[in-house]
């Protein structure tokens, strides 16, 4: 397929970025109230599969994603019920919190997404609903992007909303995509190009579509008309376009992965994604094998495939105690929300599969 040009102006593209929006993101601090999100046992829910009532943040809570609405941050966290059950094999729902400072939250009582006796349940269950990252249309419909497992293999799935609270599956990001070949691949994080309006990060269209990065063993580009079904880039051969590769001996040796949504400004496309350091001999040695820490990606604007910048060395890495202990270990900085607010940029990721940590740039 041929590069992608665009060629609408960004001026056209009526982007209202304000010069003072710093974004640079380099060097956030952590403030003294990590983590800011906890499991919690009293937190009950009748399962509507078996109907048994189901203690649903029982184990951790973690990888959320996050918006503003209404003056306020919103999460949208991903939670494990049974601490008794190995790793990756809990089932994981999508809990609600909302916050007027963006440090201190308020968790609503039940999930707003999870596995329920509906069609998808065959890709949501036993496994759950995992990693959301959430964005909005112009005309205020929330989407999200979230992965499905069950057990087998994880499927990048959309839903919709209109409130945060009430949400509609739409099913398989691409189900439909290459004739279905991608039905029995394994799918991850899906980060919508967005751009700044006010302060807000809002859906762009570029050349008249939607766009996502997406992936974690590599990042590829897919293009959407209805934000449901996406198609992804292929090469002439058909397979994948590796549009971003793990590097030897880099933060990001063994797994590159989208964090949270891709935005459109003046320096171009940036991603914020999670890097995965390798556990064998090309590993960073500047960090723990297997840690998971946070860079930043530029990507061309007229070009999306083409890379301006990316870092050599993690903005955000694990430092604090429940970092690098709990569920995961080998250590685990896991951004998948960030947001404007108050005149600064949050950043909010998980912690060791465990808590929700927050760091803030100046």
């Amino acid at each position: 397929m041929k590069k992608i040009i665009v060629f609408t102006l960004f001026l056209i593209m009526g982007c209202t970025n304000h010069p003072s929006i710093n974004l640079d993101f380099q060097s956030p601090y952590k403030p003294k109230e990590n983590p800011i999100l906890k499991a919690d046992s009293n937190f009950t829910f009748v399962n509507p599969i078996d109907k048994q009532i189901v203690r649903w943040q029982k184990a951790e809570v973690f990888n959320p994603a996050a918006i503003v609405k209404d003056n306020k941050v919103f999460l949208l966290y991903r939670s494990e019920d049974n601490p008794a059950a190995g790793f990756a094999q809990r089932t994981s729902r999508i809990g609600l919190a909302y916050s007027d400072d963006g440090v201190h939250f308020t968790k609503y009582p039940t999930p707003v997404l999870y596995p329920d006796n509906d069609r998808f349940k065959q890709y949501d269950y036993p496994g759950g609903c995992e990693d959301p990252r959430v964005v909005q249309t112009e005309d205020g419909l929330y989407v999200m992007s979230y992965t499905s497992w069950n057990h087998k293999i994880a499927r990048l799935s959309i839903a919709f909303s209109k409130d945060l609270i009430h949400w509609e599956k739409k099913g398989l990001a691409f189900e439909k995509a290459l004739d279905g070949r991608l039905m029995k691949s394994w799918s991850k994080s899906g980060s919508m190009v967005v751009k700044l309006i006010d302060g807000k990060q809002v859906l762009t269209k570029i050349n008249g579509k939607y766009w996502m990065y997406w992936g974690e063993e590599f990042i590829n580009l897919a293009w959407s008309d209805n934000l449901i079904d996406w198609n992804p880039l292929v090469d002439k051969k058909g397979n994948l376009k590796e549009v971003v590769q793990r590097r030897k001996n880099k933060f990001d040796s063994r797994l590159v992965e989208c964090g949270p949504p891709a935005m459109l400004t003046e320096e171009g496309i940036i991603l914020l994604y999670n890097g995965k350091n390798s556990v064998k001999e090309d590993a960073d040695p500047s960090l723990p094998k297997g840690t998971y820490s946070v860079g930043k990606i530029v990507f061309d604007s007229t070009d999306m495939e083409k890379i301006v910048s990316r870092s050599d060395t993690p903005f955000l890495k694990p430092t604090l105690p429940h970092e690098t202990t709990g569920q995961y270990a080998a250590g685990t900085t896991f951004a998948e929300g960030l947001v404007y607010f108050k005149s600064k940029w949050f950043l909010y990721y998980g912690t060791a599969d465990s808590y929700v940590g927050l760091a803030i740039f100046k």
